[in-house]
C-alpha cells in the first residue's frame, strides 16, 4: 500500500526550476446555450453568451508548473497576430512563467476553438501552420542559453512542428546530467531516444506498441519499448486504471482516486508538470508520480484545461485520509 507524503514533506516547489519547449495553442471556449435547430441545416444553433481564453499545450504545463508555485521559462513559437498577443498577454498573468514566444510572421498562432452548452462540448475547430526553420533555429539557440539554469527540462509535443530539433534538445539536456521528461506524439518514438521518460496515454501508447490481452502483456510491451528507446523510465497514463511506472524490472501501478470527471482535456500536461516539479524538487519517481496522479484527479473535475495548486493537492490528501 502507498503511502503519501504528509503536509509537512510535500515540498515547497518555490526553488524549482523548469525550462518548457513545444508547441503552443491558445484554447479558446465559446459557451452558451443551445434552443433550436438551425433552419440551414439539422444542427444546434448556440447562442453564445461568453468567451474564454486560456493557455493550451505547452502554455498549459508552464501554467501549471506557476500553479504549483514553481519557476517555468516557456521557449515556443507563435503567428504574428492576435491570438499570438492574447497568448502572450494569458502567460504574463503568470508571474513565474518567463514566456519568450518567438513571433513567425509566416504562420497563425494554432487556435482550439470549442463550442460548448450546459458543459457538453458540441463543436471543435482547430486553426495550425508550422513554424518556419529560420524561427525554430533562433529557439534551439535561445535552449542553449536557457539550460543551464534548470533543473528539469519538458518537451511537450503536439505534432504541430515545433520540436523539429528534439533529437538535438533531449542529447543536450542528457550531456548537462538533468532529467528531460517528454509528452510524446505520433507513432514514431524513436525520434524521442534517450529520454529520461515518455508520458504517453493509454491510447497513445496503444498506437505504438499494439493491443494487449492482460496486464502481463502490456508490461511486456512497455518495458520493451523502454529498453528499445534508452529511457530510464516510461509512465503511461491510464485513466480509470491509473498509471502505471516501468523501471528496469520494475512496475509502480497508482490507482486512480474515484471522483467525478468532467474534464480530461489538459490532464496530461497536469501530470508531466507535477512530475517535472516533484523531481525538480528533490523527490524519487514513486513519490512524483504518486502526487502526479493526484494532481492529475484533481485537474479532471475541473472543465477545459485548468490548473492545479499546492494547496489544492494537500487538501486533497488530506480529505482522503
Amino acid at each position: 500500500m502507498s503511502v503519501l507524503p504528509s503536509k509537512e514533506s510535500l515540498p515547497d516547489f518555490d526553488k524549482a526550476k523548469v525550462l518548457v519547449v513545444g508547441d503552443v495553442m491558445l484554447d479558446r471556449y465559446w459557451f452558451g446555450d443551445v434552443t433550436r435547430i438551425s433552419p440551414e441545416a439539422p444542427v444546434p444553433v448556440l447562442k453564445v453568451s461568453h468567451v474564454d481564453e486560456r493557455p493550451g499545450g505547452a502554455a498549459n504545463v508552464a501554467r501549471n508548473i506557476a500553479s504549483l508555485g514553481a519557476h517555468c521559462t516557456l521557449l515556443s513559437v507563435v503567428g504574428a497576430d492576435e491570438a499570438g498577443d492574447c497568448l502572450e498577454r494569458l502567460l504574463t498573468q503568470h508571474g513565474n512563467v518567463t514566456a519568450l514566444l518567438y513571433r513567425d510572421n509566416t504562420i497563425s498562432t494554432t487556435i482550439k476553438l470549442r463550442a460548448v452548452a450546459r458543459q457538453q462540448q458540441l463543436l471543435r475547430i482547430d486553426f495550425e501552420t508550422q513554424p518556419s526553420h529560420e524561427v525554430l533555429n533562433a529557439k534551439l539557440a535561445d535552449f542553449r542559453k536557457k539550460l543551464a539554469d534548470a533543473d528539469v527540462v519538458i518537451l511537450s509535443d503536439y505534432g504541430k512542428g515545433g520540436l523539429a530539433h528534439i533529437a538535438e534538445m533531449i542529447k543536450l539536456t542528457r550531456a548537462a546530467g538533468k532529467p528531460v521528461l517528454i509528452d510524446p506524439k505520433g507513432d514514431d518514438y524513436t525520434r524521442y531516444s534517450g529520454a529520461t521518460v515518455l508520458t504517453p496515454n493509454r491510447s497513445e501508447f496503444r498506437e505504438v506498441a499494439g493491443n494487449w490481452k492482460n496486464e502481463a502483456e502490456l508490461n511486456a510491451k512497455a518495458e520493451n519499448l523502454r529498453k528499445e528507446l534508452k529511457l530510464d523510465a516510461l509512465l503511461v497514463t491510464r485513466s480509470e486504471e491509473g498509471m502505471s511506472l516501468y523501471r528496469a524490472n520494475e512496475v509502480l501501478n497508482e490507482p486512480t482516486q474515484t471522483r467525478e470527471v468532467f474534464d480530461v482535456s489538459g490532464a496530461g500536461d497536469t501530470v508531466i508538470a507535477t512530475m517535472a516539479v516533484m523531481l525538480a524538487s528533490g523527490a524519487g519517481w514513486p513519490e512524483a508520480v504518486r502526487i502526479a496522479n493526484r494532481a492529475a484527479g484533481i485537474v479532471v473535475g475541473k472543465l477545459g484545461t485548468a490548473m492545479v495548486s499546492r494547496d489544492e493537492i494537500i487538501e486533497d490528501m488530506a480529505r482522503s485520509k
